[in-house]
């Protein structure tokens, strides 16, 4: 355990922060999940923006690798585009 006041609420904080990455993090894993399942390209469309929204600002806050959500969003855009 740790000695320092400093420390023990850099502890807390850490704590605190990770539990709200971790929900971000997967709900913007369903989004994209919901959006690769859906098979109609409208609604695919009209979906896109907001994940990618989601994902820039993962990317912005360091919750994911700026890397990543381009990647993620290529692959989304992709696979709509490829939908009839």
């Amino acid at each position: 355990m740790a000695n320092h006041k400093s420390s023990i609420k850099r502890i807390r904080q850490a704590e605190k922060k990770k539990l709200h990455n971790r929900f971000y993090a997967k709900t913007a894993r369903n989004a994209v999940r919901k959006l690769r399942s859906i098979t109609e390209k409208t609604q695919a469309a009209e979906l896109l923006p907001k994940v990618s929204a989601m994902l820039d600002k993962l990317a912005k806050t360091n919750v994911i690798h700026k890397n990543k959500a381009s990647n993620l969003k290529s692959k989304l855009a992709r696979s709509i585009n490829k939908l009839a």
